[in-house]
């Protein structure tokens, strides 16, 4: 399984990006990344560019697996999913509405 990474960009040179960590970044699926862009990041290739605010929750979701894998305590992580109830994408929301129960 590949997790993709959160990369800051310090720097670009042509399609390589140079990230916070010191690593590099092919940039060729996103070549209008920019130093201070964020990046997701699979295997030392960007695959689309990120919003800040999206980067920080998913620096945040990869700290609380962490966390989980260490036994430490998972309380106040996954914040934006507290407090709603859960959704199904469009198209098994529908399915469900029209009465589906099996695929």
């Amino acid at each position: 399984m590949c997790i993709g990474i959160p990369l800051r960009l310090t720097g670009v040179d042509g399609v390589v990006g140079r990230a916070e960590n010191g690593s590099a970044v092919d940039l060729s699926l996103v070549p209008e990344a920019a130093a201070g862009d964020w990046v997701l990041g699979f295997l030392g290739a960007a695959r689309r560019m990120l919003e800040p605010e999206e980067a920080a929750q998913i620096l945040d979701a990869l700290a609380a697996m962490a966390a989980a894998l260490d036994g430490e305590s998972l309380d106040g992580a996954f914040a934006d999913l507290t407090g709603r109830e859960p959704t199904l994408p469009p198209h098994l929301e529908a399915a469900r509405a029209a009465g589906l129960t099996e695929a």
